[in-house]
Protein backbone atom coordinates (compact mmCIF):
# COMPACT_ATOMS: atom_id res chain seq x y z
CA UNK A 1 0.00 0.00 0.00
CA UNK A 2 3.05 2.34 0.82
CA UNK A 3 3.16 1.99 -3.21
CA UNK A 4 0.30 4.18 -3.80
CA UNK A 5 1.26 6.80 -1.17
CA UNK A 6 4.51 7.33 -2.87
CA UNK A 7 2.89 7.30 -6.34
CA UNK A 8 0.34 9.82 -4.89
CA UNK A 9 3.04 12.16 -3.76
CA UNK A 10 5.08 12.17 -6.30
CA UNK A 11 2.15 13.17 -8.97
CA UNK A 12 1.37 15.46 -6.29
CA UNK A 13 4.66 17.28 -6.27
CA UNK A 14 4.72 17.09 -10.37
CA UNK A 15 1.07 18.93 -10.36
CA UNK A 16 2.53 21.56 -8.34
CA UNK A 17 5.57 22.35 -10.20
CA UNK A 18 3.09 22.57 -12.99
CA UNK A 19 1.59 24.71 -11.58
CA UNK A 20 3.68 27.21 -10.35
CA UNK A 21 4.87 27.44 -13.91
CA UNK A 22 1.57 28.37 -15.39
CA UNK A 23 1.36 30.93 -12.32
CA UNK A 24 4.84 32.42 -13.40
CA UNK A 25 3.57 32.74 -17.00
CA UNK A 26 0.96 34.22 -16.64
CA UNK A 27 2.11 36.92 -14.26
CA UNK A 28 4.75 37.76 -16.79
CA UNK A 29 1.93 38.19 -19.44
CA UNK A 30 3.09 41.69 -19.88
CA UNK A 31 6.77 41.46 -19.76
CA UNK A 32 8.50 42.44 -22.66
CA UNK A 33 10.52 39.52 -24.31
CA UNK A 34 9.29 36.97 -21.54
CA UNK A 35 9.80 33.59 -22.67
CA UNK A 36 6.76 30.93 -21.09
CA UNK A 37 8.19 27.77 -19.84
CA UNK A 38 6.47 24.45 -20.42
CA UNK A 39 5.95 21.57 -18.00
CA UNK A 40 6.67 18.05 -19.93
CA UNK A 41 5.63 15.10 -18.22
CA UNK A 42 7.48 11.66 -18.42
CA UNK A 43 6.67 8.57 -16.86
CA UNK A 44 9.26 6.93 -14.06
CA UNK A 45 9.61 3.43 -14.09
CA UNK A 46 11.36 1.71 -10.92
CA UNK A 47 14.76 -0.52 -12.58
CA UNK A 48 13.99 -2.94 -10.19
CA UNK A 49 10.75 -5.08 -9.23
CA UNK A 50 8.05 -3.92 -6.63
CA UNK A 51 8.96 -6.69 -3.82
CA UNK A 52 5.44 -6.32 -2.74
CA UNK A 53 4.08 -7.42 -5.88
CA UNK A 54 3.38 -11.26 -6.24
CA UNK A 55 1.68 -12.76 -9.14
CA UNK A 56 2.58 -16.24 -10.35
CA UNK A 57 2.98 -14.47 -14.17
CA UNK A 58 5.32 -11.77 -12.61
CA UNK A 59 8.78 -12.09 -14.40
CA UNK A 60 12.03 -11.35 -13.07
CA UNK A 61 13.18 -8.93 -14.79
CA UNK A 62 9.65 -6.74 -14.65
CA UNK A 63 9.33 -3.05 -13.98
CA UNK A 64 6.80 -0.75 -12.11
CA UNK A 65 5.74 2.54 -12.66
CA UNK A 66 6.63 4.78 -9.94
CA UNK A 67 4.81 7.81 -10.31
CA UNK A 68 5.53 10.67 -13.39
CA UNK A 69 8.11 13.35 -13.56
CA UNK A 70 7.89 16.88 -14.82
CA UNK A 71 10.35 19.01 -16.31
CA UNK A 72 10.68 22.35 -17.29
CA UNK A 73 11.31 23.78 -20.74
CA UNK A 74 11.92 26.88 -21.87
CA UNK A 75 10.28 27.64 -25.11
CA UNK A 76 12.60 30.04 -26.11
CA UNK A 77 12.44 30.27 -29.65
CA UNK A 78 8.51 30.76 -29.58
CA UNK A 79 8.45 34.73 -31.15
CA UNK A 80 6.41 37.42 -29.58
CA UNK A 81 4.53 40.07 -30.93
CA UNK A 82 6.60 43.10 -32.08
CA UNK A 83 5.08 45.92 -30.77
CA UNK A 84 6.84 49.59 -32.14
CA UNK A 85 7.07 52.09 -29.23
CA UNK A 86 8.74 55.18 -31.35
CA UNK A 87 11.80 55.22 -28.89
CA UNK A 88 15.08 54.55 -30.58
CA UNK A 89 16.34 52.96 -27.54
CA UNK A 90 14.15 50.09 -27.80
CA UNK A 91 15.17 46.98 -29.50
CA UNK A 92 13.83 43.78 -30.35
CA UNK A 93 14.70 40.76 -32.03
CA UNK A 94 12.37 39.74 -34.88
CA UNK A 95 13.50 35.76 -35.10
CA UNK A 96 15.13 33.24 -32.71
CA UNK A 97 18.51 34.91 -32.00
CA UNK A 98 19.36 36.28 -28.70
CA UNK A 99 21.97 39.17 -28.26
CA UNK A 100 25.20 38.53 -25.91
CA UNK A 101 25.83 40.74 -23.08
CA UNK A 102 28.26 40.62 -20.57
CA UNK A 103 27.23 39.83 -16.47
CA UNK A 104 27.89 40.90 -13.49
CA UNK A 105 31.45 38.62 -13.10
CA UNK A 106 31.84 38.51 -17.11
CA UNK A 107 30.26 35.76 -17.70
CA UNK A 108 28.41 35.86 -20.96
CA UNK A 109 24.50 35.85 -21.03
CA UNK A 110 21.99 36.18 -23.48
CA UNK A 111 19.11 38.29 -24.01
CA UNK A 112 16.09 39.13 -26.02
CA UNK A 113 16.32 42.57 -26.55
CA UNK A 114 14.51 45.68 -24.87
CA UNK A 115 15.32 48.91 -23.71
CA UNK A 116 18.86 50.34 -23.99
CA UNK A 117 20.81 53.08 -22.84
CA UNK A 118 24.07 54.92 -23.20
CA UNK A 119 26.55 54.42 -20.03
CA UNK A 120 28.87 57.32 -18.45
CA UNK A 121 31.48 56.05 -20.38
CA UNK A 122 29.75 56.01 -23.97
CA UNK A 123 29.44 52.20 -23.41
CA UNK A 124 26.07 50.65 -24.87
CA UNK A 125 24.39 48.95 -22.73
CA UNK A 126 21.36 47.40 -21.42
CA UNK A 127 18.80 49.13 -19.30
CA UNK A 128 20.02 46.99 -16.19
CA UNK A 129 23.60 48.61 -16.81
CA UNK A 130 24.78 45.45 -18.60
CA UNK A 131 27.33 46.09 -21.58
CA UNK A 132 26.74 44.65 -24.88
CA UNK A 133 29.42 41.84 -25.84
CA UNK A 134 29.87 43.83 -29.11
CA UNK A 135 31.54 46.85 -26.93
CA UNK A 136 29.97 49.81 -28.85
CA UNK A 137 30.64 53.47 -27.26
CA UNK A 138 28.85 56.65 -28.87
CA UNK A 139 30.23 59.72 -28.61
CA UNK A 140 29.30 61.93 -26.43
CA UNK A 141 28.28 64.92 -29.10
CA UNK A 142 25.82 61.98 -30.96
CA UNK A 143 22.48 63.46 -31.61
CA UNK A 144 21.13 60.39 -33.43
CA UNK A 145 21.53 56.69 -32.79
CA UNK A 146 20.66 54.22 -35.73
CA UNK A 147 20.69 50.10 -35.51
CA UNK A 148 20.28 48.66 -38.52
CA UNK A 149 18.07 45.34 -39.34
CA UNK A 150 21.09 43.78 -39.62
CA UNK A 151 23.02 44.79 -36.81
CA UNK A 152 25.24 48.06 -37.63
CA UNK A 153 24.80 50.36 -35.23
CA UNK A 154 25.68 54.47 -36.73
CA UNK A 155 25.38 57.35 -35.24
CA UNK A 156 24.91 60.97 -36.33
CA UNK A 157 27.06 63.98 -34.79
CA UNK A 158 27.70 67.65 -35.68
CA UNK A 159 31.12 67.25 -37.42
CA UNK A 160 30.02 64.40 -39.61
CA UNK A 161 27.63 64.99 -42.80
CA UNK A 162 26.93 61.54 -42.94
CA UNK A 163 25.94 58.69 -39.87
CA UNK A 164 28.98 57.45 -38.44
CA UNK A 165 29.48 53.48 -38.21
CA UNK A 166 29.97 52.37 -34.25
CA UNK A 167 30.06 48.87 -34.31
CA UNK A 168 27.76 45.90 -35.25
CA UNK A 169 25.41 43.88 -32.99
CA UNK A 170 25.99 40.24 -34.00
CA UNK A 171 22.79 37.28 -32.64
CA UNK A 172 23.46 33.83 -31.55
CA UNK A 173 21.32 31.13 -31.74
CA UNK A 174 20.25 28.63 -29.43
CA UNK A 175 18.90 25.14 -30.89
CA UNK A 176 18.74 22.91 -27.32
CA UNK A 177 16.75 25.48 -25.29
CA UNK A 178 17.42 22.95 -22.25
CA UNK A 179 21.30 24.45 -21.97
CA UNK A 180 19.74 28.08 -21.05
CA UNK A 181 18.11 28.12 -18.05
CA UNK A 182 16.58 31.75 -17.14
CA UNK A 183 18.40 34.39 -15.05
CA UNK A 184 16.91 37.51 -13.43
CA UNK A 185 15.68 40.74 -15.18
CA UNK A 186 14.89 38.76 -18.50
CA UNK A 187 18.37 37.50 -19.10
CA UNK A 188 19.34 33.64 -19.88
CA UNK A 189 22.40 31.98 -18.46
CA UNK A 190 24.23 29.40 -21.00
CA UNK A 191 25.96 25.78 -19.18
CA UNK A 192 29.22 25.75 -18.91
CA UNK A 193 30.85 24.07 -22.16
CA UNK A 194 28.43 25.48 -24.63
CA UNK A 195 30.04 26.85 -27.49
CA UNK A 196 27.93 29.92 -28.84
CA UNK A 197 28.58 30.77 -32.54
CA UNK A 198 27.05 34.33 -33.65
CA UNK A 199 26.25 35.27 -36.58
CA UNK A 200 25.17 38.70 -38.54
CA UNK A 201 20.83 39.80 -38.20
CA UNK A 202 19.85 38.26 -41.08
CA UNK A 203 22.15 35.20 -41.37
CA UNK A 204 22.16 31.34 -40.58
CA UNK A 205 18.10 32.00 -39.43
CA UNK A 206 19.08 34.38 -36.67
CA UNK A 207 16.34 36.96 -37.41
CA UNK A 208 16.67 40.57 -37.76
CA UNK A 209 16.28 43.80 -35.31
CA UNK A 210 13.94 46.27 -35.11
CA UNK A 211 14.64 49.27 -33.22
CA UNK A 212 12.16 51.39 -31.84
CA UNK A 213 10.21 48.05 -30.93
CA UNK A 214 9.58 45.73 -28.26
CA UNK A 215 8.82 42.09 -28.36
CA UNK A 216 5.83 41.16 -26.22
CA UNK A 217 5.63 38.00 -24.19
CA UNK A 218 4.63 34.84 -25.74
CA UNK A 219 2.35 33.71 -23.16
CA UNK A 220 -1.43 33.30 -24.50
CA UNK A 221 -3.49 33.36 -21.84
CA UNK A 222 -6.41 31.06 -22.91
CA UNK A 223 -3.87 28.68 -23.35
CA UNK A 224 -2.38 29.03 -19.71
CA UNK A 225 -5.87 29.07 -18.05
CA UNK A 226 -7.04 26.02 -20.13
CA UNK A 227 -3.55 24.38 -18.98
CA UNK A 228 -4.48 25.33 -15.44
CA UNK A 229 -8.00 23.73 -15.45
CA UNK A 230 -6.05 20.17 -15.94
CA UNK A 231 -3.69 20.66 -13.51
CA UNK A 232 -6.36 21.44 -11.41
CA UNK A 233 -7.81 18.06 -12.18
CA UNK A 234 -5.15 15.95 -12.05
CA UNK A 235 -3.73 17.38 -8.52
CA UNK A 236 -7.24 16.68 -7.48
CA UNK A 237 -7.47 12.84 -8.72
CA UNK A 238 -3.55 12.45 -7.16
CA UNK A 239 -4.98 13.82 -4.03
CA UNK A 240 -7.61 10.74 -3.94
CA UNK A 241 -5.48 8.02 -5.19
CA UNK A 242 -3.65 9.05 -1.56
CA UNK A 243 -6.67 9.58 0.40
CA UNK A 244 -8.06 6.21 -1.02
CA UNK A 245 -4.79 4.70 0.16
CA UNK A 246 -5.11 5.71 3.53
CA UNK A 247 -8.48 4.69 3.64
CA UNK A 248 -7.60 1.31 2.38
CA UNK A 249 -4.64 1.61 5.11
CA UNK A 250 -7.21 2.10 7.62
CA UNK A 251 -9.40 -1.04 6.81
CA UNK A 252 -6.15 -3.37 7.17
CA UNK A 253 -5.24 -2.14 10.53
CA UNK A 254 -8.85 -2.82 11.61
CA UNK A 255 -8.40 -6.41 10.67
CA UNK A 256 -5.64 -6.69 12.98
CA UNK A 257 -8.27 -6.66 16.21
Amino acid sequence: MSGAFYIGAVGLDAQQKALDTIANNISNISTSGFKRSEVRFTEMLASEPDAGVLGPDLRANAVTSSGVKADVAQLLNNQGAIQSTGNPLDLAINGSGLIEVMGPGGQTLLWRGGALKVGDRGQLMTASGLELKANITVPTDATALQVGSDGVVRATTPTDSAPVELGQIMLVKVDDPSVVQPADQGFYRVQDGVELNDSKPGEDGVGTLAQGSLEGSNVELNQEMVDLLVVQRAYAANAQVVQAADQFMGLANGLRR
